[in-house]
């Protein structure tokens, strides 16, 4: 049993490093965005995969669509899963004001060990995204699924897959629109791409 993961990040919101958007309602993409969305779902064309799952954020589902859309109109499912992180009371927050948080600076420094006000730990989201993905390695046995998520909840995913700690996350990048291919089967897994930016 061999199954290949698309681990895509939603296209960048027009607001992407100004705030935390989190899980704060109606973050959508804008023209740029879409526009970036419509050239990941033009590179996604030249890959088989047989589903399609999103956070239920309307950033990563406007992403999956696109891809759904140039792929012929696959069905995407959504699933908490692959929610972005629970920041909790930081949602919505501008990176200004959150610079001046004391946990949010420890954030930072040991997530491990932090859990954000109200929310979670980045161990409580490697948890559910790899629980995800065993379970969908199961379900679909062998081929290929895309999952579009966010760029925290990837780097979770990552780290598993490369045997780092979870506090290893600024060692690389999860860049808005990118894709990062692992295979896994009975063997293990591995990582085939990091970071694939479409521009």
């Amino acid at each position: 049993m061999t199954i290949t993961f698309f681990l895509i990040r939603h296209a960048a919101h027009d607001n992407v490093g100004g705030y935390l958007a989190g899980r704060s309602s109606g973050v959508r993409l804008g023209e740029a965005g879409l526009a970036q969305a419509a050239r990941l779902g033009a590179r996604m064309t030249r890959e088989c995969f047989d589903a399609i799952y999103a956070s239920p954020r309307e950033r990563t589902q406007e992403t999956a669509f696109a891809i759904a859309s140039a792929s012929g109109g696959m069905a995407v499912e959504i699933t908490e899963a692959l929610d972005e992180v629970d920041f909790g009371t930081w949602s919505g927050n501008s990176f200004e004001t959150l610079n001046s948080d004391p946990l949010w600076r420890q954030w930072n420094t040991i997530r491990s060990l932090t859990r954000t006000p109200g929310g979670e730990n980045m161990l409580d989201v490697q948890r559910r995204v790899l629980s995800l993905m065993e379970e969908l390695a199961v379900r679909h046995d062998e081929g290929a699924i895309v999952l579009v998520s966010h760029a925290d909840v990837i780097k979770t995913a990552v780290s598993h897959v490369l045997g780092m700690p979870i506090d290893a996350w600024p060692r690389f990048d999860i860049s808005p629109a990118s894709i990062t291919t692992v295979v896994s089967g009975t063997w293990g897994a591995k990582l085939l791409t990091l970071n694939e930016v479409i521009s």
